[in-house]
Parts: C-alpha cells; structure tokens; sequence
C-alpha cells in the first residue's frame, strides 16, 4: 500500500476533510434525490394535501368531532381529492418547478392549480350527493391546501440557502465533485477544497491496490472507466482532474472521456505551475487548450541554456506581450546578471515589471517604453546597456488586422523593426540576436506572415555581414492564449451561452502553448548558429472545430445546448499552415523536436537598405503588397 494512501486512512489529521457537519450530510441526501426530483415532489405535495384535507376538518370541526363527525366514506373522497390535484398540479407542471428557487411565480401557480383543483372537487362531491362532506370543508381545502404547499416550499428553501451558507460561507451554490485521481494530489486536495464549498463524493482511479479504499474518510468508487455509469456519477456536478503527473496523450484521453459526461470538468495547477510556487493544488483552474494537446513536453539542454543566459545582460523586446512576458519569465529563471525590459505599451511594461519584482525580487531590472522603429533610440539602449543576448518578440502579428489600412504598419514594425534591432545589435557587438518568428512566414497568403518572412531574410542579410553576433529565427506555430489566440475567444463565446464561431469546418492549426514557445527560443538561442531558422516539430496538427467541440463539451455543455457557427475564412488566412517550405531542407539538432531549417534563398547584405526603403515612408496597402510580391516571391496574397 502506497504511503499516501496509508496516511490517509488514519484517524488524526484529516477530520477536516471529511464531511464534518450535519448541513453537509443534509445536502449530499438531498443531492441523491435530485434524479427523481419530479415524482418526489409530486408525492410530496400528493401527502400535503391530504395533510390539508385534514387540517381543514380539524378547523372546520373542532378536536372533539375531528373523526367522529365524518363519513364513514371520507377515505374514499380524500384519496379522489388527492387524485384530483395531482393531476392539476402536473398538467399545470408543477413538480417541474425547483424548491430551492420557489418565489411569486411558483406560488402564483400554485395558487391556479389548487383554485382549479378545489373547484372541481367540489363539483364532484356535489354531483355525487355525498352531502355529509362539509361545504365549508370543501370550501377551505383549497386554501388550506396553498398554505401548506407554499410553507412547505419556503422551509425547503431557507433550509437549503442556510445549509448553504453553513458549508460554503457565502450564498455561492454547493458544489459537488468526484474527483479523478487518488493519489497525493487528491489527498491534498480533500483537504483544502471543502472550505471552499466543495463536496467530495469520491474518487476514481485505475490503481486496483485503490479500489474500495477510503482516503480521508471518501471512498474510491472505481476506475476511471466508470466515468461511463451515471450511478457511479450521482449527485456529483463537477468533475476535478487531480492528477497533475499525467501529461500527453494520456490527459487527453482522460479528459476527452471526462467530457462525455457532460459535467464541467475543472483540473489541479500542472507539475510545472506547482514547481514554480505559484500554485497550490486546491487552487482548482478551467480546462486550458494546453491540457488537450496530448503531446509530452520538449525536454531541453537546461545545462546549455543556463550557459547561454546566466550573469550576462539579457534584453528582450515586446517584453510586455504574451511571448515576450513568459519569455522575461523563463529568463529570469537562469539568473541573468541584467534583464532589459524594451516595450512600446506603458501598461504592459508596468504589468511584467511588476510581476517579475515579486516573483524574482533579487533581479535586476531595466524598464524602457521604446518603439523599435525608432533606431536612434535602440541604438543608445544598445550602447548602454551592452546586452549580450537579445530576443525580439516586438511585432504586429493579428493576421486580418494587418490587411487593408494596417499593411504599411506591419510592414515597418515587423520588418523595418527587425532591422533596426538587429542592426543595433550588430554595432552593439551582442552575442546572441533571437527573432521570434512565425508559422505563417512560410509561402505566405497575408500581409503579417510576408513581413515576418522578410524578417527572416533581414536577419539573413545581416547574419553575413556581422559575424559577431548570431543572427537566428525561431519558426513555431499559433501559441496558446497570446493575444489575438482565437482560444480566448472561444471561452468568451462559451461563457455567454454560444454560439462559438469558426471561420471554417475544415481549418486546421499547429498550437503550442505560450511556455513552450517560449522554452524553445530560449533553447534556440543556446544551440542556434548565425543564419539559421529553428523549427519545432509540432506533432499533428489540430482541427479547430474540433478543439471548440472539445472546450464545450468540457465547460458542462452539450452540443445542442451551445452551437458552433462557421463565418467563413477572414482576409489572408488559409486553411492551414506550414512550418518548412517545399525548397526547405532540415537538419537535427542534439535537442529532440528541435531541427535547423536552412533556407534555400540567402540575401545580399547590400540590398538591405534599398527593401526597406518603402518602410521609411508611407505609402498605402497597394505599395506594400507590391514591395512584399517583391522581395517575397512567394507569397501570393
């Protein structure tokens, strides 16, 4: 028996993780009869109104007459009676209705059900000539009836919100989970989710020397397969993954399995979100697109880039983006002697600073609001700060918002950027210039991926010209929740009740997620050559509906329940998108994954200056398509 599992079955230190209260045991009974909650209430209510059938003889006749003055066949018209507002109350639908929400509305239908039900019979009483039943009965037990339905709705729902309040401290609703995974996580788990107004009804996990144990006093109800048996899923309204070893197509099965459940399924913080000390494990998060990759993480030469970054003056444009943020993250973990944040949005930059204040406080850090189109300024950044490794995230990279009226942006941020950077860089003698590159680069049918294409070739050009600093392109694909990312837009859709749009049923993209784009061009700074583009071997490429299906699915929703429509593919964008173009050819580097991509074209150094001519002055979209057709010969949009 595992040690975990050993502690947790032991009387001292987990009294906490139990249910502990009287409410808690109230609720999860009450959990239970959820599933029959229309023939319970019916039932219910059938009882209530012969309870008010009686109430109104004892009124109507006093203790003293209470059975003595009645028909010998009063049974006979109480159980008619009762036969008669039942059916009232489910044609009128009420046992549809939810206690614990019962306001005005509820009473008011009610109150028709009983006038409806009373009256009829009445009716038949008469019409039978059972004359020994008291009209002032039959008159009253309408009204007998109401109050005694509605009090009855009313306790339920004090007791329930006071029930609620007692376990979740606050009027949040209760929420219960089983959770999949027994092992420490889960354990710890138990141990802090309760306060949080959570219910454990149990766990399932594949380990048998688990099955039909108890940890912390909850039961292991099976294996993961039993995510399939709705008994097995009972009262339970949530779905908790704790299971945070488990990585890669084995996460992917376990949650695609857990979504067909239709319950929201949320997940514990990852291994590497733990091990950074930022994340707790009962500090519970959504489902990220990340989780459903089902691809093992790149390991990286850790040594190497230790080596590459450690006590050196490391500046890193963009640094408030999404690839520059994690990028300054990642950095700062190898201890570099400087780290030079270079950012246009004052917002972003005040962001990250603060961010890496508190989490590297011993860090030294310099914030500077620059534009990289603007070399005077890079160049005195440059010369001051002597940066011996530079990343360049600063780019314009939301693919319709670059066509049109922004082509003549894109063009001076993405490429006349690059070259301003690099070029300072140059004079600067850095050792290591990094540009952040793009799938989209690659045959190119938007104006975003030419200009970043024609970084590529900027970077290129300079590579043999300055020989004393490496010159290198990192070409991965979409990243994750970095701005712009349709993923975000996808969980804004879902929590707004649909519909998710798709711009079509066909379209296909590579994903990474933002930190391992950003481990490997760190990787790629270590191991890079002047003149190369590193590509990551991505694995399978990803259908986007099917993503959408998936975080539907997963957020607790049916398909019908949120739709997906098509809109259409939007200006420059393609179907999907290529890392390696066909002229390409690819060498293996010591990193698994990670290959070296030489480009069959190679540019002048001269000819630099005279490209980005066009750059320097403005001119509209049709000017820069034609430089782009130009320079990029392949790109065809």
């Amino acid at each position: 028996m595992s040690e975990p599992l050993r502690k947790s079955r032991s009387p001292g230190g987990e009294g906490n993780a139990r249910l502990p209260t009287v409410w808690h045991r109230l609720d999860l009974a009450l959990a239970r009869l959820r599933p029959y909650r229309e023939p319970a209430s019916l039932l219910i209510d059938a009882l209530l109104v012969a309870l008010a059938w009686n109430a109104t003889y004892l009124f109507r006749l006093g203790f003293d007459r209470w059975f003595s003055a009645r028909p010998d066949y009063d049974h006979w018209v109480t159980l008619g009676i009762v036969g008669v507002y039942a059916l009232a109350f489910w044609l009128a639908k009420v046992p549809k209705g939810m206690w614990r929400f019962s306001g005005f509305g509820e009473i008011s239908r009610l109150a028709a059900a009983c006038a409806a039900a009373g009256a009829v019979s009445a009716a038949v009483v008469l019409a039978l000539q059972l004359f020994k039943v008291p009209r002032a009965v039959l008159a009253l037990h309408p009204v007998f009836t109401l109050m005694t339905l509605a009090l009855a709705r009313m306790s339920y729902r004090m007791l329930y919100e006071h029930a609620r309040a007692r376990i979740t401290g606050s009027d949040a609703e209760i929420r219960r989970a089983v959770v999949l995974g027994a092992g420490e996580a889960a354990r710890l788990l138990v141990a802090g989710i309760h306060r949080q107004g959570w219910i454990v009804l149990g766990f399932l996990d594949d380990d048998p020397l688990k099955q039909g144990a108890r940890i912390a006093g909850v039961p292991v109800l099976g294996p993961l397969s039993a995510l399939r048996d709705k008994a097995t899923l009972g009262a339970a309204t949530d779905l908790i993954m704790a299971m945070p070893s488990v990585r890669g197509p084995r996460r992917r099965e376990i949650l695609e399995l857990a979504g067909t459940t239709g319950l929201p399924v949320v997940t514990v913080p990852s291994v590497d979100e733990l091990r950074d000390g930022n994340q707790r494990v009962d500090r519970l998060r959504e489902i990220e697109p990340e989780d459903l990759l089902g691809r093992e993480p790149v390991q990286l030469d850790e040594a190497g880039i230790a080596e590459t970054l450690a006590g050196k003056t490391v500046l890193i444009t963009g640094a408030g983006g999404s690839i520059g943020s994690e990028l300054c993250r990642q950095v700062a973990h190898y201890r570099p002697a400087r780290l030079v944040l270079y950012e246009l949005s004052e917002f972003n930059l005040y962001t990250i600073e603060q961010d890496l204040s508190e989490r590297f406080p011993d860090l030294p850090l310099v914030t500077l609001i620059g534009d990289v189109k603007d070399l005077e300024h890079l160049r005195h950044t440059f010369a001051r700060w002597k940066p011996q490794v530079v990343f360049h995230a600063a780019a314009y990279k939301h693919v319709p918002l670059m066509e049109g009226d922004n082509a003549w942006a894109a063009l001076r941020n993405n490429t006349l950027g690059t070259y301003h950077a690099a070029l300072a860089a140059a004079e600067a003698q850095t050792e290591r210039f990094v540009l952040i590159s793009t799938d989209k680069a690659v045959n190119p049918t938007n104006v975003m991926g030419a200009t970043k294409r024609a970084a590529e070739m900027v970077i290129s050009a300079l590579a043999a010209e300055h020989r004393a600093t490496r010159f290198m392109a990192v070409r991965f694909g979409n990243v994750l929740g970095s701005s712009g990312s349709v993923i975000p837009k996808f969980k804004e859709q879902i929590a707004k009740g649909g519909p998710v749009t798709v711009t079509h049923p066909e379209v296909i993209r590579y994903f990474m997620t933002i930190p391992e784009a950003a481990r490997l061009v760190l990787q790629a700074a270590a191991i890079g050559e002047s003149g190369q583009v590193l590509v990551l071997d991505m694995g399978e490429p990803v259908k986007i509906v099917e993503l959408a299906r998936q975080l539907i699915r997963l957020a607790g929703y049916s398909a019908e329940g949120i739709g997906i429509e098509f809109a259409g593919l939007r200006s420059g964008e393609k179907l999907y998108e290529e890392l390696l173009a066909d002229a390409d050819t690819t060498l293996p580097t010591r990193v698994e994954r990670l290959r070296i991509a030489r480009l069959s074209d190679r540019v002048e150094s001269a000819a630099v200056k005279a490209w980005l001519a066009p750059a320097t002055r403005e001119c509209g979209d049709v000017g820069v398509r034609e430089w782009l057709h130009e320079l990029v010969p392949e790109f065809s949009g």
